[in-house]
């Protein structure tokens, strides 16, 4: 009994760990409120609109209008709807969508867990949002948004295979999971530069796991209704698209630390300037790319969204990892 209170935490770590916890989630929930309203504006902005302009000065109060209304609509359900699943589904989207985060280095200091396993620990727990994808499509006991499940099921798993596929020359690189230890070996380049290839491969199956345009067709409107979660609404349909913005945030940071030196300056000479504000700048960059992305691309057929997938980027992927087996063997001298 001594040694298990030896090991045990005290008040003060589990105070620690939880305000650390509570400032991650207003982080996020604050990142997911105004990517909304700068989404519309760019957005609109570039298809010469004026966007949010109307609640609060510059509209910047929109989005905050239209959770408000989420949040005080009513929640309905479907009659012959399974009722275990159809509330278990939004949980099991939003979930690991928030709990990846917590393995995020965003600086040498910050960070929320240090896990040896980092890389593998957001691979598996990204995995799980598809389970309430498709939750969500069976337990609403309709044809459109079943359809849409299984469009997100074909899809989510088919572009995990190049996401998963794009790393791996990362770790034959750096000869690490944990996430640090990926950006310390950025010291001199980034990664970008040696796993071009596999950058490409990872920042276009991450659009495709995130349903973003234009490879948004679990949610296309114009033949599924909404698709997945069109029996959904309120709080519950809130859940659904805050999943998708949370896992925007995780992506951005998981694509900054991978390929872009996480908060390491472009030059060693600029180091005078705050890590936390480098790794902003990175990130940000992603999160507009986004936004130009969803602005610009038509969107796939469901037939070329697939074929894409097995037939371009898995053999690009499995050529990087070859070609760079071949360059670590080569200097380190043949056997």
């Amino acid at each position: 009994m001594s040694s298990w209170l030896e090991q045990a935490p005290s008040l003060t770590n589990v105070l620690h760990y939880s305000l650390a916890a509570v400032a991650l989630l207003l982080v996020v929930l604050g990142f997911v409120t105004y990517a909304i309203y700068f989404e519309r504006k760019v957005i609109g902005w570039m298809q010469l609109r004026p966007g949010p302009n109307r609640v609060g000065p510059l509209g910047l109060l929109q989005t905050i209008s239209d959770v408000t209304k989420l949040l005080l609509k009513e929640d309905t359900r479907p009659k012959h709807a399974d009722k275990a699943l159809f509330t278990l589904a939004p949980i099991l989207a939003y979930s690991p969508a928030f709990a990846v985060l917590a393995v995020m280095p965003f600086t040498d200091t910050i960070q929320f867990a240090d896990l040896g396993v980092g890389v593998l620990y957001y691979i598996a727990l990204s995995s799980i949002t598809v389970m309430g994808v498709i939750t969500a499509g069976w337990a609403s006991n309709n044809k459109y948004s079943l359809i849409g499940g299984m469009r997100s099921a074909a899809q989510m798993i088919s572009y995990e295979v190049p996401l998963v596929m794009s790393v791996v020359g990362i770790i034959l690189m750096t000869g690490s999971l944990n996430l640090k230890d990926i950006v310390y070996a950025q010291q001199d380049v980034w990664n970008i530069v040696p796993q071009f290839l596999g950058f490409i491969v990872f920042l276009i199956a991450a659009q495709a796991e995130l349903n973003r345009s234009p490879f948004d067709l679990p949610e296309a409107e114009s033949e599924l209704v909404a698709g997945y979660h069109v029996e959904y609404s309120g709080f519950r349909f809130a859940m659904f698209m805050l999943a998708e913005y949370v896992y925007m945030f995780g992506m951005g940071t998981l694509i900054v630390v991978l390929f872009l030196g996480g908060w390491l300056p472009i030059h060693p000479s600029l180091d005078f300037i705050p890590p936390i504000i480098w790794f902003i700048i990175k990130f940000m960059f992603y999160v507009f790319l986004q936004f130009w992305l969803r602005a610009t691309m038509p969107r796939f057929r469901a037939d070329q969204l697939m074929g894409f997938a097995w037939k371009v980027l898995l053999p690009v992927a499995l050529f990087n990892i070859m070609l760079t087996a071949f360059v670590i063997t080569y200097q380190n001298g043949f056997m």
